[in-house]
């Protein structure tokens, strides 16, 4: 297996950057949603042949009318395109959402030479405003002139689906099989609204490979559970989340099953873990990637529970934000999250310092460990129980004034 690493949007563009899978064609157009003419605002999508899809959504009673209409339409044996807006996300909009998602799946669909229900639709941005079709309808003619399948036709289209991010995500993997090469290569968006399940993000993930639908849907759900179900900002669920996978079996592969099934949804785990970190680690204000490694617990659930717990705690982010060691608020994070232990078989270090084990603090040098909060952007909080065998991870960011400020001012 090779590895693709994440594209860093800081750098130029080389061969080793993730690349556009066999019989796929894609663009990002700017068509006056947002008002900055530099920032695209519309992504196209298409296979050359009908690919299995498979997708899963928002968690969220309250969802946007791309997902309604997504839900409808996956798992599925003959998908075309993927068309998505940003800076209106087409949620609480009531019947014109529908029917003006269902309009931009038949517009999609007819740009590609499919039919209405061979497209998918996603949309991101500001919840309650209705979509304006007409520049939706002319982005959609602009970006399917603008079809391409390089690089830098991958990196317009994850800049047309960025809100507030501030980098397109990217990631991919290459699998050597019996067959020949598969590659798998995903585009994501998100920087806050994220608390699972999922966490504002959108995600369109590409293979060659061949998949049945539900075999497709199987491995989309494991990988998302491992990844964009791990991450968390503020906690909150957004209406508009939304993970598809497209497999149109243009590598020549043949249909996967067994070992070379297995070391694909490995590879589908890893793309999706690489883009899931890839959004708290774009968070607004943020100034640090957490990652919570809870380990000794009687189960995978009870792990992930108590990381999200701590992920979720203000007080635990803002004391990140400010370099401060308090072990307390890691702690008592871990004591409301509803999950049972034994208090006095818990350790606990932070960027590999032991600064509590067996249910009591140690002796440890506070400015050291501050020190490493401070001038690192990563942070490894490592909680150890004595309940099992079972462990869970969860990324956070930590919160600051400006992550305040930035969602403070987000609509007016």
């Amino acid at each position: 297996m090779a590895y693709l690493r994440v594209l860093n949007p800081q750098e130029s563009f080389d061969p080793m950057s993730p690349r556009v899978p066999q019989g796929y064609l894609l663009s990002g157009v700017h068509c006056r949603i947002k008002q900055d003419p530099q920032k695209p605002d519309l992504t196209l999508i298409m296979s050359e042949v009908a690919a299995a899809a498979a997708g899963v959504y928002t968690q969220n009673l309250v969802c946007g009318a791309p997902v309604v209409w997504n839900r409808r339409h996956t798992p599925s044996d003959r998908i075309r395109a993927v068309v998505i807006n940003s800076g209106v996300a087409n949620a609480c909009t009531g019947e014109r959402g529908l029917a003006d998602a269902r309009a931009m799946a038949r517009l999609a669909a007819a740009a590609c030479g499919a039919e209405e229900d061979q497209a998918l639709v996603m949309s991101t941005g500001v919840i309650g405003e209705f979509l304006p079709m007409d520049k939706i309808e002319q982005g959609i003619t602009s970006a399917a002139v603008k079809l391409g399948s390089n690089e830098p036709s991958l990196v317009s289209a994850a800049r047309g689906m960025m809100t507030t991010d501030t980098v397109p995500k990217l990631a991919g993997r290459t699998l050597a099989l019996s067959g020949g090469e598969v590659q798998i290569t995903g585009m994501a968006k998100g920087a806050a609204m994220i608390g699972p399940n999922m966490a504002t993000m959108l995600a369109v993930i590409l293979t060659d490979a061949a998949l049945k639908p539900q075999t497709a849907q199987t491995a989309l759900k494991d990988a998302v559970d491992d990844s964009f179900n791990c991450i968390s900002v503020e906690g909150h669920t957004s209406t508009s989340d939304s993970v598809v996978l497209l497999a149109n079996g243009q590598s020549g592969s043949g249909p996967l099953a067994g070992d070379e099934l297995t070391a694909f949804g490995e590879a589908l785990r890893e793309v999706c873990v690489e883009l899931a970190r890839a959004i708290p680690a774009d968070g607004e204000g943020a100034t640090h990637l957490v990652s919570i490694e809870v380990a000794g617990c009687a189960s995978r659930q009870s792990a992930l529970q108590i990381a999200r717990t701590v992920a979720d705690s203000a007080l635990v982010k803002t004391a990140i934000a400010g370099a401060d060691p308090n072990w307390g608020r890691i702690v008592s994070a871990a004591g409301y999250a509803g999950v049972p232990f034994d208090p006095a078989k818990v350790g606990l270090r932070v960027n590999g310092f032991l600064l509590y084990q067996a249910g009591a603090p140690v002796t440890f040098d506070a400015r050291a460990v501050s020190d490493s909060i401070r001038d690192h952007r990563d942070t490894q909080i490592e909680l150890e129980f004595a309940e099992g065998d079972a462990s869970g991870r969860f990324w956070t960011t930590d919160l600051t004034a400006e992550y305040v400020r930035l969602n403070a001012d987000y609509h007016t």
